[in-house]
């Protein structure tokens, strides 16, 4: 078959949105193909474990809650993730109020989280920032917190600064900027490394560079931002100092459009993911907003989702989900050609 022929073929599957569900055993369904450098998704694992959540419903787990007044560290609402790969990421957890690490298998609220004084009830955004730590928001409290890089005590960023609403956070490391989503505000704020206000980048509409109920945030390498202006059904892009680049998405109820976006990233190839909550999937679209594919469907098996929210994407393009209403973290790898 000439390349022309290969293109066109190409071309086709990637507009027709061939589905990548499964596990490692089942991660495409183009066999006729697999000469062709296909990118396609494949399920790694998911935290906890199916034994790790059986085991907080056993007898012991129930009687040590009951009667010792210990509770078994179960994840309840993960609704953002930050990993530095699939052994070592950090999960917001909205329903317990509080943050997990998770190394290896084993998955922990440090000591110094269960032991702050802060009242975490709405845990949004996550990020790390250089020497600032790593960041997360609580859209309850109106504030920008961090974990030291010493990862030995919280704090507020800027105690004096005060948001509306905080969601969704990204660090850029080309401006050396904080990106903050304040979705009620219907803008951006951008922040210095101390937390102290930069600069503020839209307000509510339906025009480039304007919003409606912004929510998550995601800033690339090259410092390329994509925010998700979820209650006009769109993504905006900008470059690193604020300009659009462009715009993209709309309400709809098929591939390709959107019903609840959440949480983004990018993967090393410049593709843009999309956590649709309503439509329990992974979209996937190129820089002009043209849809390629999805995974995902609603379910409690493996690849399957019920309400995901955020999402993230290592630097070797392994994807972190999280399975919001599933009570857990998944992780996907991006490959080509016919890796099993």
């Amino acid at each position: 078959m000439c390349r022309f022929s290969l293109n066109l073929v190409f071309l086709a599957l990637l507009f027709t949105g061939f589905s990548t569900l499964g596990n490692s055993q089942d991660t495409t369904k183009i066999s006729s193909l697999q000469t062709i450098d296909l990118p396609h998704v494949i399920w790694i694992k998911q935290w906890p474990s199916p034994d790790k959540k059986r085991e907080s419903h056993t007898f012991k787990a129930r009687f040590n809650s009951i009667f010792l007044g210990k509770k078994p560290l179960v994840l309840s609402k993960p609704v953002s993730v930050l990993a530095f790969n699939p052994d070592d990421f950090w999960i917001l957890d909205q329903g317990a109020g509080s943050v997990f690490h998770v190394q290896g298998d084993m998955g922990d609220i440090p000591h110094y989280i269960r032991k702050s004084d802060f009242e975490l009830s709405s845990l949004v955004g996550m990020c790390s920032a250089s020497t600032a730590g790593i960041l997360f928001t609580d859209s309850g409290a109106k504030k920008v917190f961090r974990i030291s890089p010493d990862k030995k005590k919280i704090e507020i960023l800027n105690d004096s600064l005060t948001l509306d609403q905080p969601t969704g956070i990204a660090w850029s490391a080309v401006t050396n900027e904080i990106w903050v989503v304040e979705t009620n505000a219907h803008r951006i704020t951008v922040l210095n490394e101390k937390g102290e206000i930069v600069k503020r980048i839209g307000s509510r509409g339906a025009s480039k560079g304007e919003f409606n109920y912004p929510t998550h945030i995601w800033i690339d390498k090259t410092g390329m931002v994509y925010i998700v202006d979820a209650m006009n059904f769109r993504i905006q892009v900008f470059e690193p100092f604020g300009e659009v680049v462009s715009v993209f998405g709309q309400q709809g109820d098929a591939s390709g459009y959107f019903a609840r976006p959440k949480g983004i990233a990018t993967d090393s190839h410049g593709n843009i993911y999309i956590a649709d909550a309503l439509f329990h999937v992974v979209q996937v679209f190129d820089l002009k907003g043209n849809f390629l594919y999805k995974f995902g469907a609603q379910g409690r098996g493996a690849g399957e989702f019920w309400m995901p929210s955020g999402i993230y994407i290592d630097n070797n393009d392994f994807i972190y989900v999280a399975d919001c209403y599933n009570s857990r973290i998944q992780v996907f790898q991006l490959v080509y050609g016919n890796k099993k």
